[in-house]
């Protein structure tokens, strides 16, 4: 990176509410925040929003017009990104870029109109203009009244990450000092619920804690969905305020054997977290976020990935997708808020059944990963502000 970037503010909605005190409390209470749901009668975990949350989002739809055919993945992301701007006092900047991202993008939307067209023959009006991938940065975009680039984007769960890296190089390029990033997913349908225990990487088991990210001697998948929006504020320099620096970016791609899998040694993420710390000695890294879906083979790559890149010394290993779930698009930003609140709050959030329990010394500088479909790797290095 040719200059710091701020990160000023940060506003999420997610299982575990949408306040960061609210977000800050439920990391430090050991209970999970996943429960059973019907999905036209298969019965699965899934991380809900809180009842409340839905109930404010919901008045967003009924009090304004233009939102009543939106999908909800547009509105969770103005919802979090109205939260977000407010804290930073942006509302009288028009000059804002906007990338926020989805993996699946309005999936709620488009299973129903794909219904609709199965049972009449022909498509309803606005299934297309309201399943459109870009609808949730152009949508961010007219309810903030931004004048800057405005674009989204799918690099499956990746990419929120990948938001991030994009809003930086846009704002290196000095195409805009201010960028909003994110992702956003509404994915908890039965469709998509289906495809992924068609995959057989979905939980099935009535445990303590149904998705056992991070257990390294799990003997099933334990993969479970979550619905959400992370939104962060970024500023290009060292802004007084800020909540936290990025130090560092990294990416990274490997040759795929299949669509869906990984390398054993997660040569991707290996990658990713080289150039996100080279400007670094490995040392200085306290611990490192992962994105640890709560899959045999996902989690092992990603923990090999690290021995291998950090040696028999490894920093301290979380994860948030057993408390959560996994959102897809967004996952990614919500590990980086958890790093960000560690960060603030000085204070390391274990996976209570990981045999990973080191708690680091001091938090100055954390690792966040997220990987998705297609090899794609990421990781955003996070330092105290």
């Amino acid at each position: 990176m040719k200059n710091p970037v701020s990160i000023t503010s940060i506003a999420s909605v997610s299982a575990l509410g949408k306040s960061s005190e609210e977000i800050w409390q439920n990391y430090l209470n050991p209970a999970h925040h996943l429960k059973k749901g019907d999905f036209e009668g298969d019965e699965a975990y899934a991380g809900f929003l809180p009842q409340k949350v839905k109930e404010e989002i919901d008045k967003l739809r009924s009090g304004n017009a233009n939102f009543r055919y939106v999908d909800d993945s547009v509105l969770y992301a103005i919802f979090a990104a109205r939260q977000a701007v407010k804290n930073v006092s942006w509302e009288n900047d028009n000059n804002i870029g906007i990338n926020i991202g989805s993996s699946r993008g309005a999936t709620g939307l488009f299973e129903k109109f794909h219904k609709s067209f199965l049972d009449k023959g022909k498509a309803e009006t606005l299934a297309s203009p309201t399943t459109t991938l870009g609808n949730i940065s152009s949508w961010v975009g007219q309810d903030l009244e931004a004048e800057g680039p405005q674009f989204s984007h799918s690099v499956t769960c990746s990419t929120g990450l990948h938001a991030v890296v994009n809003g930086i190089a846009w704002m290196q390029a000095g195409f805009a000092d201010k960028f909003l990033v994110g992702g956003s997913e509404a994915a908890l349908t039965p469709f998509t619920i289906s495809q992924m225990k068609a995959m057989k990487i979905y939980a099935s088991e009535d445990l303590d804690y149904p998705c056992q990210a991070l257990n390294m001697q799990k003997s099933r998948n334990s993969m479970v969905l979550g619905e959400g929006a992370g939104i962060i504020c970024m500023e290009t320099g060292k802004k007084d305020g800020a909540i936290a620096q990025i130090s560092g970016i990294g990416y990274a791609t490997e040759k795929l054997k299949h669509s869906v899998s990984i390398s054993a040694e997660g040569e991707c993420l290996q990658k990713s977290m080289k150039m996100a710390m080279k400007n670094i000695n490995v040392d200085e890294v306290d611990a490192v976020v992962t994105h640890a879906p709560g899959t045999l083979k996902g989690d092992l790559a990603e923990v090999n990935a690290i021995k291998a890149v950090f040696g028999k010394e490894i920093p301290a290993i979380t994860s948030n997708k057993w408390k959560l779930g996994h959102s897809f698009g967004a996952s990614g930003v919500l590990s980086m808020e958890m790093a960000i609140l560690m960060l603030q709050h000085q204070q390391f959030i274990p996976v209570p059944f990981s045999e990973f329990s080191k708690s680091p010394r001091k938090l100055d500088n954390i690792l966040v990963n997220a990987v998705g479909f297609g090899g794609n790797a990421v990781s955003i290095l996070l330092s105290k502000a």
